[in-house]
């Protein structure tokens, strides 16, 4: 019990001893002068380089390099070209794309109203002239000493007339046109064209030369192999307009014009699927825009 005693007192004599050794001393000033704190301005500079002054020398550099370049590439802040209010016409030729028979090119022309900027209604006319398709062949077997063979040919206009599809003579409708993007293109260093891309929608009127079928009371020349049919069909696509000045336009259309063709029999009627791709050079009138 004594030595418990004599423990616990030597524990309470040596603790506050060793408390006051841990503590840092202060630090002792200098005889004969007051020390006072350097200002930051006058510590000389660290070797690894003061950062905020490397940020604001870098800040300086960037806007002394990217001041002209803002000059010289400018931003898409609204349209050079503004069509609201103005009527578009546009001269065109078009060629048709993957045919079976007969390959068409197509010279018409298109008459656009722009009620508002990204919104048009246009009506479109044009005029077909056809010929054989490299990839039509007629093919025939015959019977020889070793059995048959079988030999293909290019086919001639007047063998493919009235008896294959797609021979288109006149065409017509009413599109939609709905242009939501605009944009500008970087071509030679500091040289931009300006552009929009459209898509269209509409109605189709096609008149092609089909099967001539002859009636009892028919009083037409038995030669006459084919007839000319009118028929109704729609037609999507996509198009750009590339912007020369402010009246002034390249204009380039891939459409899918679809209709349906009578035919012969064991097939009566034809879903045609007719791809095409139309190139054209528009004006607007009036050619000043109309805010101007």
């Amino acid at each position: 019990m004594k030595s418990a005693l004599r423990l616990l007192l030597s524990l309470c004599l040596v603790l506050p001893a060793l408390s006051r050794a841990a503590d840092p001393a202060p630090a002792a000033k200098p005889e004969g002068t007051d020390a006072k704190p350097v200002p930051a301005a006058a510590r000389p500079p660290s070797p690894v380089g003061n950062s905020e002054d490397e940020a604001g020398d870098v800040s300086e550099v960037d806007k002394d390099a990217l001041g002209p370049l803002r000059e010289r590439i400018r931003p898409v802040s609204g349209h050079m070209f503004l069509k609201k209010g103005r009527f578009e016409f546009s001269p065109s030729a078009t060629v048709t794309i993957r045919d079976a028979f007969f390959k068409k090119y197509i010279f018409g022309a298109t008459l656009t109203y722009h009620p508002m900027e990204t919104l048009g209604v246009s009506l479109r006319a044009g005029y077909a002239l056809n010929s054989v398709a490299g990839s039509a062949q007629i093919c025939s077997f015959t019977e020889g000493t070793d059995g048959s063979q079988r030999g293909c040919r290019a086919p001639s206009k007047s063998e493919l007339n009235g008896s294959a599809p797609g021979q288109l003579t006149l065409m017509g409708g009413a599109d939609l046109q709905w242009a939501p993007i605009y944009g500008k293109l970087s071509l030679l260093a500091e040289k931009f064209v300006h552009f929009d891309m459209y898509g269209i929608v509409g109605a189709s009127v096609v008149q092609y030369q089909g099967p001539y079928f002859r009636t009892e009371n028919d009083s037409t020349p038995l030669d006459v192999v084919s007839k000319s049919y009118l028929t109704g069909g729609g037609n999507v696509g996509v198009g750009l307009r590339f912007f020369f000045n402010r009246w002034m336009t390249l204009r380039t259309e891939v459409r899918d014009l679809i209709y349906v063709e009578k035919g012969r029999e064991p097939t009566p009627h034809y879903l045609r699927n007719q791809l095409m791709f139309e190139l054209g050079v528009s004006f607007f009138f009036p050619t000043a825009h109309p805010e101007s």
